[in-house]
């Protein structure tokens, strides 16, 4: 008999285990996912060949080793004509020729994040299917948040969130200005959304991009760093809220070993906006 109990005692805490972590997998998304390595020329046209538009190719911090694609589809052009959700336009993949990784965004993680309230559950499927198509078999990273803290993120009190974005600038024709203010190696990627807003990608000076090196380059799919041109502003998400979203396990530690990189984000996207 005590054999009999002692086996239904462990036949339950096995199954309260096994449920407890399905659920616990089942709260938390991670930011991204890897993916079998390829070559980035490879990477690239199998994205096109899943359906998405490449928008450009490029090296963070000029780390040749890195090469980070930024793309869109018409599913995620869509989901960002509302009114300060244009950052949800793009999804991101880095490979890195060093490692031999491939590392993409998890569009789940992404959307929720960017799109706030007008996130709709399923509006990822489409989006991370074709990523699947592209890639093949995904495997999540350890990066992770509990998913009901996506829309409400923040890296701690006090600290900005997503509509505490930074208004960098102010005028009748910022694209124009920006064309005018920007190199072609620095004006990386322009998207024209259904609504009337651009979303432009930039890269920022060597010196500022650096902080990927500090806090992790597996993540330097973060840069290049996003501008939404919308009603006559020109927005940019705060350092302090992208970066800590873009990288989920950073530690306080490593936090304040980059001090300076928010403001320095600051003044380098304004700069691309001053008006001579």
């Amino acid at each position: 008999m005590f054999k009999t109990i002692s086996k239904l005692f462990l036949t339950v805490a096995v199954t309260l285990t096994a449920t407890f972590s399905l659920h616990a997998e089942d709260d938390v998304t991670a930011a991204y996912n890897t993916a079998t390595y390829t070559d980035a020329k490879t990477v690239k046209a199998n994205l096109e060949k899943a359906g998405f538009e490449v928008l450009t190719s490029y090296s963070p911090a000029k780390l040749k080793e890195l090469s980070v694609m930024v793309f869109t589809s018409a599913d995620l052009k869509a989901l960002a004509t509302k009114k300060t959700r244009g950052f949800a336009a793009v999804q991101r993949v880095v490979v890195n020729s060093e490692t031999k990784e491939v590392r993409v965004t998890n569009p789940e993680y992404w959307l929720k994040g960017f799109l706030q309230d007008d996130y709709k559950e399923g509006d990822a499927k489409p989006v991370s299917d074709a990523i699947v198509k592209a890639l093949g078999t995904l495997t999540a990273t350890q990066d992770v948040v509990e998913s009901d803290n996506l829309n409400g993120y923040h890296f701690m009190v006090g600290m900005p969130y997503y509509e505490d974005m930074n208004e960098i600038a102010e005028g009748d024709d910022l694209v124009a200005t920006l064309h005018k203010n920007a190199k072609k190696k620095q004006l990386l990627f322009e998207i024209k959304l259904a609504n009337g807003s651009t979303l432009v990608g930039l890269a920022l000076k060597k010196r500022t991009e650096k902080f990927v090196k500090k806090i992790g380059m597996q993540n330097a799919l973060a840069l290049p760093y996003t501008v939404l041109i919308e009603d006559g502003k020109a927005y940019a998400l705060h350092a302090k809220y992208y970066v800590a979203y873009s990288y989920p396990l950073l530690s306080m530690g490593e936090f304040m070993g980059i001090a300076t990189m928010p403001g320095a984000v600051e003044k380098d996207l304004t700069k691309f906006f001053k008006q001579h």
